[in-house]
Order: C-alpha cells, then sequence, then structure tokens
C-alpha cells in the first residue's frame, strides 16, 4: 500500500466539484459534488441517534433499496435535521435535480448535510447550486481540495486520505474527504465521510468491510460526547481498477480491508485532531485487557473525561484523572496491575508501575505533553486485547465557538 498526495478523485473514474452556492453568509464554499462515471457499488453507516436528519434517512434508503449510486451531493450551513417531511421532499428535489443534470436516475443521487439544525435548507438556492456544479465536475487535484474545503463547517482544515495498492496485478485506489468538528462522540458523530474507490466488489462484501471499520475508527472518536443527527459515512465503489471482482473473503479482500482501514483511520484522526478549539490530538491507547470490548470501554472512558481533556491542555501530568476515567467505565480490572505512559515526539515517560506512581519528572512531562500530538498508554496486564480512541483536549475556545454557533 502507498499513501498518496490525494483525495477523492484519486480513484479512475470520480469527479468532484465545490462552490460558494449562497446557503452560508460571506460567500464561503457551502456545496460540493461527487459524481463517478460509472455506477457503483455502494455502503453506509449512520448515525445512531433517535433523531435522524432526512438526508441520514434518504441515504440509507438507497443503500438498502437502490440498485447502484452515482453521485453524492453535499450541503454546509444547514443540517436539514429535525425539518419533518417538508425537509425530506428537499431531499429527493435535490436527487432530482442533480440526476436531470447528470442524466442518472434520481434514486442514483446521495444527498447529505451539515450545519445548524432545525432550519429548512433554502431549496431554489440548493437547486440553483446543484445546476452551477454539474458543468464544473473535475478529476483535477483542484477539484477534490474544492470539495473537500466545501463540506467543512467548523472545521478549521480540509480533511483527505488516498492510497494505492495492488489486487491481483491490477492498480486499485482508495480515495476520500470527510468533516467533522464538534459533535463529535463514538458511535458516529457530526461527521460526514465520503470514500471513493475503482475497486470491483460486491455490494455485501464492500457492506461489511466498511462496518467493521467503523468501529476502530469513527466509533473511536470524541470530542465533546455529543452524538450527531447527521454523521453518515458513505463508500463508493465503481469498479474501473478492472481488478478480478472480490466476492469472497481472499487474499484481495484483506488486502483491500487494509487499505480502507488506513483511510479511515487517517479520516478519523484528522477529525479528532481538529476538535473544536483543540490544540492537541489526544490518543489512548488500552493494552493487557482481557477482551476486545474491555479494552474499548476503558479507551473511550478516558478520551472523553473532560477533566483529563483540560490536563492535556494545560499539559498537565495529572494521571488521576486517568485512573478515574478508567475506574468509572464500567469495565473491571486490576488498579493495582496498570501501568501508564505518557509519550508524544517529544519522548515518552513511564508515569504508573503497578497502580502507583514512579519518580518522574514533572518537566519531562510536561514538555511530552506540550506537543500536537499525545498519547497516555496504559497496560492493565489481563490478556492480550488493545484498542485506540482519539480525542482532543478540552479548551477556552471550545466554548466560545459553540456558544456563538447560530450568530
Amino acid at each position: 500500500m502507498k499513501v498518496i498526495e490525494n483525495g477523492i478523485t484519486a480513484p479512475k473514474g470520480f469527479l468532484a466539484a465545490g462552490l460558494a452556492a449562497g446557503i452560508k453568509k460571506g460567500n464561503k464554499k457551502d456545496m460540493a459534488m461527487v459524481y463517478s462515471q460509472k455506477p457503483c457499488q455502494t455502503a453506509g453507516t449512520f448515525t445512531t441517534n433517535v433523531v435522524k436528519a432526512a438526508p441520514v434517512k434518504w441515504d440509507k434508503h438507497l443503500v438498502d433499496n437502490a440498485a447502484y449510486t452515482q453521485a453524492i451531493v453535499c450541503n454546509s450551513g444547514i443540517a436539514n435535521a429535525c425539518t419533518g417531511t417538508e425537509g425530506y421532499s428537499y431531499c429527493q428535489e435535490t436527487a432530482k435535480t442533480a440526476a436531470e443534470a447528470l442524466q442518472i436516475p434520481e434514486e442514483a443521487v446521495l444527498v447529505a448535510s451539515t450545519g445548524v439544525i432545525g432550519q429548512q435548507l433554502p431549496i431554489d438556492i440548493l437547486k440553483e447550486g446543484v445546476k452551477k456544479l454539474v458543468p464544473v465536475l473535475s478529476d483535477s487535484r483542484e477539484a477534490g481540495i474544492l470539495a473537500a474545503q466545501s463540506i467543512m463547517t467548523t472545521d478549521t482544515v480540509r480533511k483527505e486520505c488516498a492510497v494505492e495498492m495492488e489486487l491481483s496485478g491490477a492498480k486499485v485506489t482508495i480515495g476520500g474527504m470527510c468533516k467533522g468538528s464538534g459533535m463529535i462522540h463514538p458511535n458516529m458523530c457530526t461527521m460526514l465521510g465520503f470514500v471513493t474507490t475503482d475497486v470491483q466488489i460486491t455490494k455485501e462484501l464492500l457492506q461489511e468491510a466498511l462496518s467493521e471499520i467503523v468501529q476502530d475508527t469513527y466509533n473511536m472518536i470524541s470530542v465533546d460526547g455529543d452524538t450527531s443527527t447527521n454523521d453518515t459515512v458513505l463508500v463508493l465503489a465503481n469498479g474501473m481498477a478492472e481488478n478480478p471482482l472480490i466476492s469472497e473473503k481472499n487474499q484481495d479482500y484483506e488486502t483491500f480491508k487494509e487499505a480502507l482501514l488506513y483511510v479511515n483511520t487517517s479520516l478519523a484522526k484528522q477529525i479528532a485532531a481538529d476538535g473544536e478549539g483543540a490544540t492537541a490530538l489526544f490518543e489512548v491507547k488500552i493494552t493487557g485487557a482481557e477482551t476486545k470490548e474491555q479494552a474499548v470501554t476503558l479507551a473511550k472512558s478516558v478520551i472523553t473525561s473532560n477533566l483529563t481533556k483540560a490536563a492535556v491542555f494545560g499539559h498537565d501530568a495529572n494521571w488521576g484523572r486517568i485512573l478515574c476515567a478508567m475506574g468509572y467505565s464500567g469495565a473491571q480490572f486490576d488498579p493495582d496491575k496498570v501501568d501508564l505512559f505518557f509519550e508524544s515526539a517529544a519522548g515518552k515517560i513511564q508515569i504508573l508501575k503497578d497502580g502507583v506512581a514512579v519518580d518522574y519528572s514533572e518537566e519531562e512531562a510536561t514538555r511530552i505533553l506540550s506537543e500536537k500530538q499525545v498519547t497516555a498508554a496504559a497496560d492493565i496486564k489481563l490478556g492480550k486485547e488493545s484498542a485506540v480512541a482519539w480525542g482532543c483536549d478540552l479548551t477556552y475556545d471550545y466554548v466560545k465557538i459553540n456558544a456563538d454557533y447560530r450568530s
């Protein structure tokens, strides 16, 4: 597998576009389109929130029932959530407008929205935006960048990833883009993730691979403990790499799945690192667990602890907060066996041995915790299972951003 400098337009046959349609104030980019020159097998995962936005319902119906899909239309600025039958009808109108412009079936058009909950979309502006996007669709790197920028809300940077691999002699590519900065919590989040690939694979195996991968990627990140109404991850596979069809779990499937895992892990970590107001990516590794479930529960508990996140912001090696978060997680372990380390690009330091603080340097710990990416690694010495979760520090700016979000 080779990581390449690209995004959503990296695989063969995929085009993209992004522009300012007028949904947001100030001529900000707010609409994107992704289009495949050939029909795609499609997989998707969606929010676990009982309150689901209209686009989530539309896309889930298509993923479950459409013969294929070929395009995605996404707007930022308004979430089209809690908008009733009118909001759902706007999904259909958007898809119909795109279908006519692209000359594809209406049920081949996926839609996505992100932004403020409870507002109706300005559908006339949205439809005009679709008509403007189609003529500028391109497979260029620049088009992919514009699309990635156009789906951002409070994100401070665009988020992309792409890789190449070889399957039975054929070069296959996976590209992706996502958005997410706030309302981010395990079991999906206010995040939209779009992944394209030119692999030939059955719909069933594509869905199985994505469903498994989501558990170790997007479901292992948290910014603020809020699970969104809109989160969606879609994977479109158009088969244009012309590799032998992956219809069973052979070596090609495992190689493809490994690459898909890499892309989605990268995108998930980019979301966590760009958490609203964040200054650092905070990674938690749990090793030595008896079961995977135990490791996941412990890692998530630490990554969602506001006290721990605040300590990371202050570059403070306040290890008691980590052990406390592990203790109330619901997972059973022996605190007298825990070894804890902090590490970053500045080095690695042991903080606890067998549940008791070692004689470490607070100055060195602060230096290690002052990097842009910091890790807390806990070995609970009960077994061989492990898990990794990602979050960010909790800063003053998080409150400022969310206090002023609608204004």
